[in-house]
């Protein structure tokens, strides 16, 4: 059982260390432009530079190969090549069908364990040469768009619900509110559930309620800060590689790209995703109690010139933050220097083949 689990974390890492450069240039492309661009009140990221769209729109096009990449990555990592397309494809659908990051886990996982009960397959002699370019992609890539299409339907039905039961809030408590919103935001980082928080907070800025949006932008910043401060903070509780993107997730969370945070999410879903959504739940309750408000349909600290109460968005993005950091580093485990040798073992021993 504990050998399955260490091999579940290597396939996600090995989705994640593809996925990583895609988020540093669409996250970076993205946070280049609208930095230089600036926000102003009702209509956001204000872009209107040729050179500074064209940006954004190339960091826009590499942030829509990120789910693919992820889901393509893992299945590549659980069957070697023959999982890789069906991975893409599935990771595709995840994008078409609003699942976000996490039905391209699933789709990767679906893939990668397909193709490889295919590969497992007795056949002929005579099909063997075509079964990792041909029947075994084919098959498994039918496989996944099925589930896929399963998945999607039921999660496009819980999105709307999700957001009439958001309406029928707004008229409550707006500490409980944003507590929701909160966790919304980030459990999925940029995903659908995140989009359903996104777009409700900027449907009451176009009715001049602006006390909505501003816990949402503050829980938007909160997991990539909170990840990369915890990277510098522990460092001996992250990979390499995962302080690497731990420098980028910074960048992005100040430029108010929650998806800085996927490559933690991704690799350690178990640990991260509590962390960031208890994180911004506080962070979005401080501001909610502050009355913050943000005029602006973007988050983190770009938006701060058309923020309400200045000082108490500062104060709960960096309450939101310490939680995020306390929670995930007490919660992860010190990594020792033998792991990385030990996984390439497992590498090996699962007969992967990165040629």
């Amino acid at each position: 059982m504990n050998k399955e689990i260490r091999n579940l974390r290597i396939y996600l890492m090995t989705g994640v260390s593809y996925m990583i450069p895609i988020v540093v240039i669409g996250g970076v492309l993205i946070a280049l432009a609208i930095a230089l661009s600036g926000v102003e009140a009702g209509t956001g990221a204000n872009i209107t530079n040729p050179i500074l769209m064209k940006m954004n729109d190339i960091g826009g096009l590499a942030f829509g190969l990120m789910v693919p990449v992820l889901a393509g990555f893992i299945a590549f990592g659980i069957a070697d090549r023959p999982g890789l397309a069906p991975g893409l494809v599935g990771g595709a659908l995840s994008n078409e069908l609003g699942t976000g990051f996490l039905g391209g886990i699933i789709a990767g996982l679906v893939a990668g364990y397909v193709a490889r009960w295919i590969k497992s397959w007795k056949v002929p002699n005579s099909l063997k040469a075509i079964m990792p370019i041909f029947v075994i992609p084919l098959l498994t890539s039918l496989a996944v768009g099925i589930i896929m299409n399963i998945i999607g339907a039921p999660i496009g039905n819980l999105m709307k619900s999700m957001t009439e039961g958001l309406k029928n809030m707004s008229a409550g408590n707006s500490v409980i509110l944003a507590i929701i919103m909160g966790a919304m935001t980030a459990f999925d980082m940029g995903g659908p559930v995140n989009k359903v928080a996104f777009m409700f907070g900027v449907a009451m800025i176009t009715e001049g309620v602006y006390t909505v949006m501003g816990p949402v932008a503050a829980a938007i910043c909160i997991p990539p800060l909170g990840m990369g401060v915890a990277t510098l903070l522990k460092p001996t509780k992250y990979t390499e590689v995962e302080k690497e993107a731990g420098k980028g997730a910074i960048a992005m969370g100040l430029i108010g790209i929650t998806e800085g945070a996927i490559p933690f999410a991704a690799g350690d879903p178990i640990k991260v995703i509590p962390s960031i959504v208890v994180g911004s739940s506080v962070g979005a309750a401080v501001a909610a109690i502050g009355k913050v408000g943000d005029h602006a349909p973007h988050g983190g600290p770009i938006v701060l010139p058309v923020i309400d109460n200045k000082l108490m968005f500062i104060v709960a993005v960096l309450i939101g933050i310490a939680v995020t950091v306390l929670m995930v580093n007490y919660l992860k485990k010190e990594i020792k220097e033998e792991p990385m040798e030990d996984m390439d073992e497992d590498i090996e021993d699962m007969d992967i083949n990165f040629d």
